[in-house]
């Protein structure tokens, strides 16, 4: 590498993994995956000091990022973002810049504009106004919100097997699943069940899995949930259009939504109803992608 050659660094910092990708024109120096632990995205300056170790770790010795761009998870306010950027100015003299890790899809896609939608463990869209100020929607965890991720499709699943329950039904192959996933006998143990959990998203979202195969089995009251979910997702999108949000693209990313066609489906579906002509696409490449093309555009 020529020391002519600005040298910038991406950063997907996900809730389980962070890949880090640093190029320096066409040539990739570093590409770098490791486990998230230690990300503490609401201390700033553990923030900062935990990607500063990152790249030092990444890089090659002496090699100094010319830019650098991250795509935080839980990085969930302007405000936020901005005190981490302000943080890591203390470990690099180069131009930085913070967003969720959300914001990552779009320039991902190749695209400089349009709405990032992930619905994984939870769900959440994002996008920005012309003037540049980001707008993020839905979210807010397991317990208040996350419609259409895996977690919210658990406990709104919990709430259709109770209904049914309350109406004398005998319990379906959604319940019977349920039962079995959190290891109790009765529907209304379940409750106790759920609350139980000591990290609710990850707790109630592993049992997904369990939705989708009931509707397979052809569970109404699981398909019902799985297509609640997509219309959740899809009305997403359009409170960002109502918001100002340029929503011609959609770009979906996630665990849930892309592994599981029927959640998919739902989705475009209400996307269609709900918005005509945006156009969804599924995510074809890594998001560090998107945070490498945001730290070239720094320069």
């Amino acid at each position: 590498m020529q020391e002519t050659t600005p040298l910038v660094v991406g950063i997907d910092v996900g809730g389980t993994k962070t890949h880090l990708r640093a190029c320096a024109g066409d040539a990739l120096v570093a590409d770098h995956v490791r486990t998230s632990s230690g990300w503490r995205p609401h201390d700033p300056v553990a923030a900062a000091g935990w990607l500063a170790a990152l790249v030092a770790d990444a890089l090659p010795t002496g090699a100094r990022p010319s830019a650098l761009a991250l795509g935080g998870h839980a990085c969930e306010t302007p405000r936020q973002c901005t005190q981490i950027r302000t943080a890591l100015q203390l470990h690099f003299d180069a131009p930085a810049l913070v967003v969720g890790d959300a914001e990552l899809l779009v320039p991902t896609a190749g695209l400089d504009k349009g709405v990032g939608l992930v619905a994984g463990t939870g769900s959440v869209a994002v996008g920005r106004l012309a003037d540049g100020t980001p707008v993020q929607v839905g979210g807010w965890g397991a317990v208040l919100g996350d419609e259409g991720g895996a977690a919210g499709l658990v406990r709104e699943a919990a709430r259709a097997v109770w209904a049914a329950h309350d109406c004398g039904e005998e319990p379906d192959a959604l319940a019977l699943g349920l039962l079995d996933a959190f290891g109790v006998a009765e529907v209304p143990a379940l409750g106790a069940a759920l609350e139980s959990a000591k990290d609710i998203s990850a707790e109630w979202g592993r049992h997904a899995p369990v939705v989708f195969a009931a509707a397979e089995t052809g569970s109404p009251l699981a398909r019902a949930v799985i297509d609640e979910g997509g219309r959740a997702l899809a009305a997403l999108v359009a409170l960002l259009a109502a918001r100002g949000v340029a929503v011609d693209d959609v770009v979906v990313a996630g665990s849930t939504v892309l592994a599981q066609p029927l959640l998919y489906d739902a989705f475009t579906s209400a996307l269609a109803d709900r918005v005509p002509g945006a156009r969804p696409q599924p995510l074809a490449r890594p998001p560090v992608e998107g945070a490498v093309a945001l730290a070239r555009s720094l320069l």
